[in-house]
């Protein structure tokens, strides 16, 4: 298909000087192009083969209109403090995802009726501080899918639901201690993720009828951490039902049962806290022309085992890195 629109954007920003602040909002309107990979699969309508594992098409792929706003404000408090923030809204019509084939590494666009996606984003920053630095980022993404599929292979209608990188929260905060400008340092890290929308999870419809776990094969269970009781799956004897009040995961959040919303309350990923640290000197030798620099870290200081999502449609699914060692040794000229 060939579309075009007029795309004007237009922003505007404010410094109110006696308190050092800085208001600003901006607006665009955009024509969202599809996702190049396997966009001619994507819009085959009409063929038997196609038709009869997808149950029919939604027609071809048409291209997203998004509307677009953006408010912040960044905010000084005196020379040690700086706090920016911003929120976000994109509504768009014809909202695009992916979808694949037959559980495959194959790929393809879809869209939907439309989306609403929001979130917001700051930073706060410690700049130096008798040597200490502090650089705290956090965010929220709510992103919210409407149906009917209205593009690509498939005809799928139901409630509003939520895509994989939805999340309530994550953070990470950064501190940093030099207490000289040419002596070594040390930094510590932590991250905190509230866990993103893992929509594969079976989930107890009530209190009473058991949960089919047959949707999910052996090791997908042992990854998730699923358990029925004290009855844990293996590769040999996957779970096949539990009852609702012993269903459980040592590694996602399922709703309890009978409150499960693919909108309101999907499972997710469990919350999880990680932390890294390390030293260094970036001039180990106080040279002037030319500098060595070296540099010790360990990510993950705990070894925590846990899952940064889960059956994701387009990535599958990821643990977190375990804990690892790094030397870095650097010469500068």
């Amino acid at each position: 298909t060939k579309e075009s629109q007029i795309e004007p954007r237009a922003g505007i920003s404010y410094n109110i000087k006696p308190s050092n602040t800085v208001l600003r909002v901006s607006y665009a309107r955009i024509l969202e192009t599809p996702f190049n990979e396997n966009l001619v699969v994507a819009s085959i309508t009409g063929d038997p083969f196609l038709d009869a594992i997808f149950g029919g098409s939604s027609g071809p792929i048409r291209a997203g209109q998004r509307n677009e706003f953006h408010a912040g404000l960044q905010q000084a408090f005196g020379r040690y403090l700086v706090v920016d923030g911003d929120y976000l809204w994109k509504y768009t019509h014809n909202a695009y995802d992916f979808s694949d084939l037959l559980n495959t590494p194959i790929f393809f666009p879809i869209g939907w009726h439309n989306s609403k996606i929001s979130g917001f984003n700051a930073r706060v920053s410690v700049p130096n501080f008798h040597g200490v630095t502090v650089l705290t980022v956090m965010g929220h993404a709510s992103a919210r899918y409407f149906q009917p599929q209205v593009g690509g292979l498939g005809t799928s209608d139901g409630p509003v639901f939520r895509i994989d990188h939805d999340q309530n929260f994550q953070q990470t905060t950064h501190v940093q201690y030099q207490p000289r400008k040419r002596a070594p340092w040390v930094a510590f890290n932590w991250r905190y993720d509230s866990g993103l929308v893992a929509g594969a999870v079976p989930f107890a419809g009530d209190a009473t009828t058991p949960v089919d776990l047959t949707a999910l094969s052996a090791d997908q269970q042992m990854q998730a951490g699923l358990f029925c009781g004290s009855v844990f799956p293996t590769l040999s004897t996957p779970l096949v039902t539990c009852d609702p009040s012993r269903y459980g995961s040592t590694r996602l959040k399922i709703p309890a049962p009978g409150t499960e919303s693919d909108d309101h309350n999907p499972p997710r990923v469990a919350p999880r806290h990680l932390f890294d640290a390390s030293v260094g000197d970036d001039d180990l030798f106080h040279g002037d022309h030319y500098k060595w620099s070296l540099r010790l870290t360990v990510i993950n200081l705990t070894n925590k085992t846990a899952l940064y999502n889960f059956l994701s449609t387009f990535s599958g699914t990821h643990f977190v890195t375990p804990r690892s060692y790094t030397a870095e040794l650097g010469f500068h000229f």
